[in-house]
């Protein structure tokens, strides 16, 4: 199962004992999903579709409870259920102050933000609407999670909700979708503590120590393997310099420091600069050294003639 499949089967399973919650998370859930129809004689029915089989059952878990709806809901499937009782519907659509097509008393893409004045019924507005319009990648990979809303009202509803609990997310078009995603691994920690998916965000947590661990130890590696790289070049380069000296105007020509630095690198050519000053009697600084080593490069320089 992926993650994603992960965070919704445990929001699946957080049902919550207030009526109200339950109501704000149906809520979202309908007009994120569902489909509201009335027939030319005026018969009302309501659907909801979802590509997950939780989905529903949370929805027919969520009915039951708050409505008592139970014996009206037909399945098609395991992905879909519609309530066809007229009045089942009108009195659901009345409590989740939804109006019936044609009707002109509010928006159905949006939940009613009377549905949504508490703060623990935003946070079941956001589960029910991760259930049917969230997803998220692998946090192995990359760390992204997202609500494929249908209208930019919705979209904004959305943002602005999450932004109710001090949680960044940002709007984009993608196709005929206008998508709240967020991108950042902190972000959508915590919008899972507010969905209430608390052991999908220790797991995330876990999976984010691993992927911290392994960064650190590798940009580790990445820095010493170029420090050594940086060590040898410079090392192969004052051998060259060195031997040069040796070759046209013998080392005997230079001062004694400068001829200690420089038959000490050619015995240890691997070795670092704080042990090249190490190897000398008395012992000399990594910045002494250095500075040795430079004044060789320049005389070596001044044979090449550059």
């Amino acid at each position: 199962m992926s993650f994603s499949g992960e965070v919704k089967e445990e929001l699946e399973q957080n049902i919550s004992s207030s009526r109200h919650c339950q109501i704000a998370e149906l809520a979202a859930m309908v007009c994120c999903s569902g489909r509201i129809e009335q027939s030319s004689g005026g018969h009302a029915s309501l659907s909801i579709q979802s590509e997950n089989e939780k989905v529903i059952r949370k929805c027919f878990t969520l009915l039951q409870k708050s409505f008592n709806i139970g014996t009206g809901v037909a399945d098609k499937g395991p992905y879909s259920l519609k309530i066809r009782e007229d009045e089942q519907v009108k009195t659901l659509l009345a409590a989740l102050k939804l109006s019936l097509p044609g009707e002109q008393s509010g928006k159905t893409d949006i939940v009613n933000p009377l549905l949504i004045k508490n703060a623990c019924c935003r946070r079941a507005f956001l589960r029910g609407a991760y259930l049917v319009i969230g997803s998220m990648s692998d946090p192995e990979k990359s760390y992204h999670l997202e609500f494929v809303c249908s209208t930019e009202g919705q979209a904004v509803q959305m943002q602005e909700i999450i932004r109710d609990f001090g949680i960044e997310a940002r709007i984009i078009i993608r196709k005929n979708h206008y998508v709240v995603y967020l991108k950042e691994g902190t972000g959508i920690v915590d919008l899972l503590n507010v969905m209430g998916a608390h052991v999908s965000l220790m797991n995330l947590e876990n999976l984010r120590i691993v992927k911290e661990m392994r960064n650190s130890i590798n940009r580790r590696v990445n820095c010493e393997t170029a420090n050594i790289t940086k060590t040898v070049n410079a090392s192969s380069k004052q051998v060259k310099d060195i031997k040069l000296i040796q070759e046209r105007e013998g080392l005997d020509s230079l001062q004694e420091g400068l001829r200690e630095a420089a038959l000490i690198r050619l015995e240890y050519p691997d070795a670092t600069l704080k042990e090249l000053g190490q190897y000398l009697n008395p012992p000399v600084g990594k910045s002494g050294i250095n500075h040795r080593l430079r004044k060789l490069s320049e005389i070596a320089d001044r044979i090449r003639g550059v």
